[in-house]
């Protein structure tokens, strides 16, 4: 099918209302609201220049067309705002989780850079204030949400899924420019990937039984193949605890569950943005005699943030920080 990429500003987008109400001429038709209430933009399309301004991108399946060279670009997920921090690249717009301010563990790196608003929803008027000339955005966008934000400029539905942060970054390094970039850090980290398995199948660490939760409001365990599970039992090599094989999405567990399964390291995440309503509860869990009956709190080895507990898990950047943050703090 033919592509097509819409070329309007945010005041274009003003004066063609104006216009309407004025000219009787003018088709005085608008599309539908999305059920979701998406912010719709207006339907004035260009047909794309010839093809020695456009290529090809291959991702996960789908051909996409884009500029031959992008030079502006909107991360509107929080999986391409990781991947922008690992290529040192600086997006035009970002998203945050409260649509005003870049979150902290990415701050330094993507300082500068627009907010666009809120990662459910991000606004299409900040968007095409802009120009970009590609937005990258997130799987868990429905069809309706894809569309509008296809009106903008290509757009790319970045996956969340934690198995495909490769083939992220190396979209990323594509469109940025930075393909070296991206692939040196896929190989460097594949190297210390190897020297940690070979480390840890030479210690103690072996045979552990190792559980990753995440505090909210509660205690939260995710299957083997999601957030930050994909490193430890994926990447590292440690076993898949027999208790995770009947997950199947975020589980809440108690802690007399967690004694149950007396897990020999236990790696404990926890954000205030996400416990807004229960700030006291990390200190809560640390001091419950319950949680402390575990074989990994009697030998110290509960480890609280290794890394942010706001980032992703299944991202260039989750992994080498997750990786090196293992080595310094765990595998000693």
């Amino acid at each position: 099918m033919k592509k097509y990429r819409t070329l309007i500003s945010a005041g274009a987008i003003a004066l063609m209302l104006a216009a309407c109400t004025a000219d009787e001429e003018v088709d005085s038709s608008s599309a539908a609201e999305s059920e979701n209430k998406t912010e719709q933009v207006s339907n004035v399309e260009k047909p794309v220049a010839d093809e020695a301004t456009e290529r090809k991108i291959s991702y996960l399946g789908n051909d996409y067309e884009v500029p031959a060279k992008v030079e502006t670009i909107i991360a509107a997920s929080l999986e391409a705002m990781e991947d922008a921090a690992v290529l040192g690249v600086k997006p035009a717009g970002v998203i945050s989780m409260d649509g005003k301010t870049i979150p902290k563990y990415l701050e330094s790196d993507l300082a500068g850079a627009t907010v666009v608003g809120s990662k459910k929803e991000p606004s299409t008027e900040a968007m095409l204030s802009l120009n970009p000339e590609a937005i990258l955005g997130t799987s868990k966008w429905d069809e309706a949400q894809m569309s509008n934000y296809n009106k903008i400029a290509t757009t790319f539905p970045y996956s969340h899924i934690s198995t495909n942060w490769k083939e992220n970054l190396l979209l990323f390094g594509q469109l940025a420019g930075k393909e070296s970039e991206a692939q040196k850090a896929l190989d460097d980290y594949d190297a210390k990937l190897a020297s940690t398995k070979e480390s840890i199948a030479n210690s103690e660490l072996k045979d552990k039984k190792v559980v990753i939760i995440r505090v909210r409001g509660g205690l939260s365990v995710y299957p083997a193949g999601v957030y930050l599970n994909p490193s430890i039992y994926e990447d590292f090599g440690f076993t898949v605890p027999e208790e995770l094989n009947s997950i199947e999405a975020q589980t809440m567990i108690t802690y007399e569950t967690l004694t149950e399964w007396n897990p020999d390291i236990i790696f404990l995440q926890y954000a205030d943005d996400e416990n807004k309503d229960t700030p006291e509860l990390l200190q809560e869990i640390l001091d419950n005699p319950i949680f402390n009956s575990t074989t990994a709190a009697k030998t110290n080895n509960v480890h609280v943030n290794l890394i942010d507990a706001m980032a992703q898990g299944g991202t260039a950047w989750s992994k080498i920080n997750f990786l090196e943050a293992f080595n310094e703090n765990v595998l000693k």
